[in-house]
């Protein structure tokens, strides 16, 4: 496909078995082309028969797909449109795969971890005439439609929380001339609920095996640098990751803050009590993903022409926050260990809870606790009483 022949609307597949890396590709994509028309799946059964019903201007597919894999998805691509730029992802960077591959005349051959700059320039290149933009207007909102109706259609298809930190910024400050440092990258991004579920999700993902991961540190350490990399920098790609209406990202950093007061408090509790402090840090960070999603969605709704207003903002997260939230964790796979940890945070109503459950319940009284109000109540709660912490404790917690 050349400048003269390019599409004015290119119709484009992606086939990825792994959902985050589907996702990521998708973002990278759109990045270049927001207008292009796509279709994404993840098995090389439904890409073949995508093919046979559609005509694309360009394939990106892994090799490795379940079902009929890249490689024969490229070889029948190739006995009918010689020409058709298809892009053939891989983990495998052995010569003779490379050697399999080449007769086949893939536009490019990458191997993973992707380099996200050549794959860019690739789709670019692929995409878009020389010295060529393409701007999509956002769409308005249906004629009628009503904020408690809009949150409700977007409860099941949101795309988490808006970001807190600078991912590009924290990324660059944590490559060194050894690559990507893996302690300095986790003291970067740790306060981020976002890059923080994403991170777990991804590492819990069909790609990868073994103990279910619950913290950001057993994350990064799972996941290939380059994956994680590659993961944090595409968080950026997204719409409206950053939140722009003033009302909106007052009531975000109230939620960030929050967020990291439980959490600071529940390792501090949990170090004492000698129990995982790096699990009940992670449920505390996380615990209000669903309200900063639903903030971002607010976003969304302002954008579109829908009226916004403090109160709106206030009705919204008390109708839909917790909802998120439950719809988010689940959708993402968070391990049912850590899902069933925040749920301690929220409820310790019958049943037997564990002693973590009781941290991060506790800690997320502290962390709404105002610095004029004292803990002595707090120490008399049921929660303390069961954790055997008293006022001594919960002092020299908030002091640390």
């Amino acid at each position: 496909m050349t400048a003269v022949d390019l599409p004015a609307v290119p119709r484009v597949l992606i086939a990825e078995a792994d959902p985050w890396s589907r996702d990521l590709l998708k973002q990278v994509l759109l990045n270049v082309r927001c207008d292009a028309r796509l279709d994404v799946c993840a098995d090389g059964q439904h890409a073949a028969t995508l093919l046979g019903e559609k005509t694309y201007d360009l394939i990106l597919a892994d090799w490795e797909l379940p079902g009929v894999d890249g490689l024969s998805l490229l070889r029948s691509v190739r006995q009918k449109r010689r020409s058709l730029p298809f892009i053939l992802l891989s983990s495998r960077n052995d010569s003779a795969s490379v050697r399999e591959a080449l007769p086949l005349a893939p536009t490019a051959y990458l191997t993973r971890p992707l380099n996200m700059e050549s794959l860019t320039q690739r789709l670019q290149d692929l995409l878009l005439n020389e010295g060529e933009s393409v701007y999509c207007e956002i769409p308005p909102l249906a004629p009628g439609m009503i904020l408690p109706a809009f949150l409700e259609r977007r409860r099941e298809v949101c795309d988490g929380a808006p970001l807190r930190v600078d991912v590009k910024a924290a990324v660059q400050r944590s490559l060194g001339p050894e690559g990507l440092d893996l302690k300095q990258l986790e003291g970067q991004v740790h306060s981020d609920p976002q890059v923080t579920a994403v991170l777990i999700a991804a590492a819990n993902s069909a790609g990868y095996h073994g103990t279910p991961v619950q913290t950001l540190s057993e994350a990064l350490h799972k996941l290939v640098p380059g994956q994680s990399m590659n993961l944090i920098l595409g968080l950026a790609l997204k719409h409206n990751v950053v939140l722009g209406d003033p009302g909106l990202v007052a009531y975000a950093e109230r939620h960030w803050q929050l967020s990291q007061d439980s959490a600071d408090y529940a390792r501090r509790l949990a170090r004492m009590l000698e129990l995982d402090h790096e699990r009940c840090y992670s449920a505390c960070i996380l615990h209000r993903l669903g309200d900063l999603a639903l903030l971002r969605c607010l976003e969304d709704w302002r954008q579109g022409g829908g009226a916004l207003d403090d109160e709106a903002i206030g009705e919204s997260l008390d109708a839909f926050g917790a909802a998120y939230g439950s719809a988010l964790r689940t959708r993402w796979r968070l391990p049912l260990e850590l899902r069933q940890l925040i749920a301690g945070i929220y409820s310790l109503e019958g049943g037997v809870y564990s002693r973590e459950a009781l941290v991060v319940n506790l800690a997320v009284q502290m962390a709404r606790l105002t610095e004029h109000e004292g803990l002595e109540e707090l120490a008399g709660s049921k929660t303390a009483r069961l954790l055997k912490v008293g006022l001594s404790e919960l002092t020299r917690v908030r002091k640390t």
